[in-house]
């Protein structure tokens, strides 16, 4: 088991791994706003972990993503860091990280990174983004930093193969591409239209009892 466990995710690293030594992991960083966390979140990091061999998945909770600050209202975080537990819950070697929570302030991938790299010295880093995002990875915050601290990793469509920058290293992941989003979801939620298989049943319960999207009021849990 690691030492020092003084995280929740260390501690689910370690327990999920089982391994002695952090040099031997293999950690996959999975970010986003997970508003709310889907079935297609988890199929790909379902099928990333299996095609690269890695230990663990972290779907990491972003505080404040830059990508999406004066866009649109964002749900707490805290919230959205409870919807993406209940996702992950009993599925094996996926689990849900809050470092970007607690540091604050906006959520830059490279800082995320350095975050992980001291937590697990000597562990391989692998940086997980969607064709889409992978297109704009030049504008992304000290990039540089990302591509010296983590090997990238492209998640494409079955059968497609969009240009990526050419600037970068990629590894390519082909994964089934869901027609599901968050944003659907949220308006799903709000109209009081089905989310049947869109999301998993401890997510639909968690806002549920948060009230979350226009679901209802908050339920008190004390």
């Amino acid at each position: 088991m690691l030492q020092n466990c003084t995280t929740e995710v260390e501690a689910d690293l370690s327990r999920l791994t089982g391994v002695s030594q952090p040099k031997h992991q293999r950690i996959g960083l999975f970010g986003g706003t997970f508003d709310p966390p889907h079935v297609g979140h988890l199929v790909t990091a379902i099928n990333v972990r299996h095609a690269l061999n890695l230990d663990v998945v972290i779907l990491m909770v972003s505080h404040d993503p830059w990508q999406k600050s004066g866009v649109r209202d964002v749900s707490p975080a805290e919230d959205r860091f409870a919807l993406v537990e209940a996702a992950v819950r009993d599925v094996e070697g996926l689990v849900a990280g809050r470092d970007e929570i607690d540091r604050g302030g906006p959520s830059f991938t490279a800082d995320t990174l350095q975050g992980l790299a001291h937590q697990y010295s000597g562990a391989q880093l692998f940086t997980i983004v969607g064709d889409d995002a992978a297109a704009g990875l030049p504008s992304w915050e000290r990039v540089d930093h990302v591509v010296s601290q983590s090997q990238l990793v492209v998640v494409d469509r079955p059968g497609v193969s969009v240009d990526l920058p050419k600037q970068f290293e990629w590894l390519r992941v082909e994964s089934p591409r869901l027609e599901v989003s968050s944003t659907d979801l949220r308006l799903r939620f709000a109209d009081g239209r089905p989310t049947d298989y869109l999301v998993t049943t401890p997510v639909l319960n968690e806002i549920q009892i948060r009230g979350m999207y226009g679901s209802g009021e908050r339920i008190n849990r004390s």
